[in-house]
């Protein structure tokens, strides 16, 4: 019996809610308590070829209507979306355990997204090239690339299958979302959302299951002829190389291990309450946490001091607690994870200012930690944390900042303050980033391009390319018979 607040679980296959009797069932647990909320039911092979089926039949029905139908139930399900607001942020934090104003304003994030994609959607626009011969007409035609596979991770359980899903749909698509099995209410309330705005069926498919099962058996499957992967590197790169054997193309958005330079001229008290607040958020848990902060000499101790002050005066709980601002991690991998990187860099001369340690109880809490001074060898500057952990080290001249932060082979985010212009546009040309925040840690819109370089993955969500991802050309000659 599912937590009265959480709901039941099941697979969304054809139209039909489903929770089929023989299938293995795996908890889902609240991250602050342990509490199982439910059971999830995984799919069997026969549950993702009914939904490879699906899909494709929902794709022939969802072609052939206009675009401008489609971006009217796209934002019905924006509408309802926004009307379940309440409802779908609990879940989300009792699932995920972000503090509850944190979900609200992902889950309103996520209705952002159908939006937004339901207007592009009906600027699919092909073009008339010049024909060479009079009578002639030469057309580029837009068209939906077919059924797509989309795969979502844990730490934003609505923004991402959101940034996936309506882009496809905006575009024509049907498409089979798998989301992480740690947190599959929030995905099911999107799907719900775009079922009760009258989608037709096999639009859209959500399944949950062994993840290397799950992929292999839709990415191999003809019936898919697109890939989009949210998550760590090295999972992506088994994803690729499955769509490679199909010569499928694939969306990758993988980690990151974001440098934060912060220049001479800012106000560093300003600069580390702005810092704190980006770094802590969701835990850390997010690919575009700001992480490596390379602060100049001269305002090193003064941002450091400030840092770990505010990174101490956090509180961190139950994210259903609306004085908490720091929620749980959100499985006990993460927790482990930051005790070793941790250890790691203090056991190589790393001074911890702020936090270090779990918190006891039930939870996987951990606090807040703040490490200064950490040698270039220590795992933690190469290996991204995806937790609460920020690093601070200093510089002395710009080209010293930027060599840092391009050193990794990741390249998803990347930040600097700096009041200069000429420093700010040398810092926009500089840093190796798919995503550049100057003064500002807003980088992610629905309106623009989301997206890494290097080993960060390829491909964009978000703004004209994030649908332009769902689209192939088809180049039409056309000559009147004589």
């Amino acid at each position: 019996m599912a937590h009265h607040a959480y709901g039941d679980l099941g697979l969304f296959i054809d139209g039909d809610w489903l929770a089929p009797s023989d299938a293995a069932l795996a908890p889902v647990a609240n991250p602050a308590t342990g509490e199982i909320l439910a059971h999830l039911p995984l799919a069997g092979f026969a549950d993702l070829d009914a939904a490879l089926e699906s899909a494709r039949q929902g794709f022939r029905t969802w072609r052939k209507v206009p675009a401008y139908d489609r971006a009217k139930l796209l934002r019905r399900a924006a509408d309802l979306i926004r009307e379940r607001l309440d409802r779908i942020a609990l879940v989300l934090t009792l699932e995920q355990g972000k503090p509850l104003a944190e979900a609200r304003a992902e889950v309103n994030g996520a209705a952002d997204m159908f939006d937004w994609f339901a207007d592009e959607g009906r600027r699919a626009c092909g073009r008339v090239i010049p024909a060479r011969q009079r009578g002639g007409r030469l057309t580029a035609l837009r068209e939906p690339v077919g059924p797509i596979a989309a795969f979502t991770p844990w730490n934003f359980p609505a923004i991402t299958p959101a940034r996936k899903i309506a882009a496809a749909l905006a575009a024509g698509c049907s498409c089979i979302l798998k989301p992480a099995e740690e947190t599959p209410a929030t995905a099911l309330e999107l799907a719900r959302a775009l079922d009760d705005s009258g989608l037709p069926l096999g639009v859209l498919n959500v399944v949950f299951g062994d993840p290397a099962e799950v992929a292999e058996r839709l990415i191999r499957s003809p019936v898919i002829r697109k890939i989009s992967f949210t998550g760590s590197a090295a999972v992506g790169a088994r994803i690729a190389g499955l769509a490679a054997e199909g010569v499928k193309p694939v969306i990758m958005e993988l980690g990151g291990h974001a440098p934060v330079i912060v220049c001479e001229d800012v106000d560093a008290d300003a600069v580390a309450a702005l810092s704190v607040a980006a770094k802590f958020r969701n835990a850390g848990q997010i690919c575009i946490s700001p992480t490596r902060f390379l602060v100049h000499d001269t305002l090193f101790d003064r941002f450091t001091t400030r840092f770990a002050e505010a990174a101490r005066a956090l509180t961190v709980g139950d994210g259903r607690d609306p004085a908490v601002q720091v929620g749980p991690l959100s499985n006990r991998r993460r927790v482990d994870a930051m005790e070793r990187l941790i250890g790691d860099a203090r056991d190589r001369g790393a001074r911890c200012l702020a936090g270090g340690r779990r918190i006891d109880g039930p939870g996987l809490f951990f606090q807040p930690t703040v490490l200064a001074d950490v040698p270039l060898d220590a795992d933690a500057m190469s290996v991204e944390p995806f937790g609460p952990l920020a690093l601070v080290n200093r510089f002395s001249t710009l080209d010293e900042a930027l060599r840092e932060a391009n050193r990794l082979p990741q390249g998803l985010a990347a930040y600097a303050f700096t009041r200069s212009s000429r420093r700010a546009a040398d810092l926009s040309d500089g840093l190796e980033s798919g995503l550049v925040g100057l003064n500002s840690y807003g980088i992610a819109f629905a309106e623009a391009p989301f997206g890494g370089v290097k080993e960060s993955g390829y491909g964009s969500e978000g703004g004209a390319e994030g649908l332009d991802a769902y689209l192939v050309n088809k180049t039409v000659a056309e000559l009147p018979m004589e």
